[in-house]
């Protein structure tokens, strides 16, 4: 791989983690490293308005204007959340980041060791040439045991509209055309018409040799889910608004009696001010998930 070469970025909520993909001389992108996420607030879900401390999931770019050297948590790449999507859902909110600091209030928070190296890797790319940079942020990696575990949450068709995206760069490393249309994704879609983000979307279709490998995906998944859900695939629970942090940081803070004092880790610092989330209470299941719901695609 090239210095200089393009980026993408995925981050998973569930199992707190942030990869950082760099396109190698096949043309496809490899991925370079997975930096586990120091803190993220709220639950599994998307954001839906200012002050629900929900971090945002969906797609989105990244262009050098959203860069932030002087961030108030050491450095900040802004998500550019409300994108096109999240606005012809009326979805609102501003500023959300990933950031060093290890703190959040609806941003994916990392050690500032760890940001350095990302922005960093971002800022190489855009002087390698990128334009922009892709951010794919999912609720957790969508595999059918995923899908499985998480079949009775209330975002489920928007996590089914997301995992089209997944499964297009899972098969082809390539990363996805984003369109918005009808208040929903679509990837990969070409058209004569325009894509406007509130309105029907036009006649499209998708290169046959990409449908047909993703088609193939989905095919095999759903199979899978569905046994799994026969087989009564344990069902997963809520964080209960209490968000996440990686099992590496939550082993540190255990091993060092819990927050206190500045620890020092492999991937970076945890200050001591920054508090681990909560256990979920025994028995807290997707049954008490918030009514609010995520529009069908």
């Amino acid at each position: 791989m090239e210095k200089g070469s393009p980026i993408l970025v995925r981050i998973f909520k569930e199992e707190s983690e942030l990869e950082v993909w760099k396109l190698d001389n096949t043309g496809r992108f490899a991925l370079l490293r997975t930096y586990p996420i120091c803190r993220w607030s709220g639950d599994l879900g998307p954001k839906f308005q200012q002050g629900d401390r929900q971090a945002p999931e969906g797609f989105y770019s990244i262009t050098p204007g959203l860069m932030n050297p002087n961030s108030s948590a050491y450095l900040a790449i802004n998500t550019g959340f409300p994108n096109a999507y999240d606005q012809a859902n009326g979805r609102t909110g501003q500023f959300l980041m990933i950031h060093g600091d290890c703190s959040s209030a609806g941003c994916y928070a990392m050690t500032d060791e760890q940001i350095a190296e990302i922005y960093a890797l971002a800022r190489e790319a855009f002087f390698g040439g990128q334009r922009s940079f892709q951010i794919q942020a999912y609720p957790f990696r969508m595999t059918p045991l995923n899908m499985a575990r998480h079949r009775n949450f209330p975002h489920m068709a928007f996590w089914r509209m997301l995992k089209r995206g997944y499964d297009l760069f899972e098969v082809t490393r390539q990363e996805p055309k984003v369109d918005v249309c009808d208040r929903h994704y679509v990837f990969d879609a070409q058209s004569s018409g325009k894509f406007s983000p509130a309105e029907q979307c036009p006649a499209y279709s998708v290169p046959q040799e990409i449908a047909s490998v993703v088609h193939n995906k989905e095919r095999r998944d759903e199979a899978e889910f569905a046994q799994l859900v026969i087989r009564g695939a344990t069902v997963g629970t809520t964080t209960g608004g209490q968000g996440g942090m990686n099992a590496t940081y939550l082993a540190a803070l255990k091993a060092n009696g819990g927050p206190g004092s500045d620890i020092h880790t492999a991937s970076g610092t945890i200050p001591s001010y920054v508090r681990p989330p909560a256990e979920p209470s025994p028995g807290f299941s997707t049954a008490s998930v918030s009514s609010v719901t995520s529009p069908a695609p």
